[in-house]
């Protein structure tokens, strides 16, 4: 073999072997995705059904219920246009509050509860995570639209 067509099929190889890792990298990364929706926009379909998803809003007054076995909770999530129920079973944070912000990740079930494997609170008084701040005040505009006609 010639030193140019050895030169030719380690640059082939090389970007072959580039390409693989690419590949790789972007697989890993797309299945880790994890994507935020507020209440509104999964009333609206907009959220996957069946893949893991974050939920954020307010912890509704009066919502939250456990259950006897001291670790399932019930509680809803608004955006104070929209409500979903939410369970999680496990330990809640500990600055976890009704009226307070809260950022839930798990899966919608069919019946239309989302279901949490992960709990997040904000905090302190003043924090809000950016996507559910946002999410809020897009709520709060489309309301007032609508009372506004």
């Amino acid at each position: 073999m010639k030193p140019r067509h050895k030169r030719i099929a380690i640059i082939a190889a090389g970007l072959a072997i580039l390409a693989i890792a690419a590949a790789l990298v972007l697989n890993a990364f797309q299945s880790n995705l994890v994507f935020f929706f507020s209440p509104s926009q999964v009333m609206a379909n907009e959220a996957p059904r069946g893949k893991m998803f974050r939920i954020g809003g307010l912890v509704e007054a009066g919502s939250l219920k456990r259950e006897s076995d001291g670790l399932t909770v019930h509680f809803r999530v608004t955006d104070t246009a929209q409500t979903i129920n939410v369970v999680y079973t496990g330990i809640l944070p500990d600055l976890f509050k009704e009226g307070k912000g809260v950022v839930a990740q798990g899966t919608l079930g069919p019946d239309g509860v989302f279901k949490a494997s992960e709990v997040l609170a904000k905090h302190d008084e003043n924090y809000m995570p950016p996507d559910a701040a946002h999410a809020l005040q897009q709520a709060q505009k489309a309301q007032k639209t609508v009372i506004a006609k």
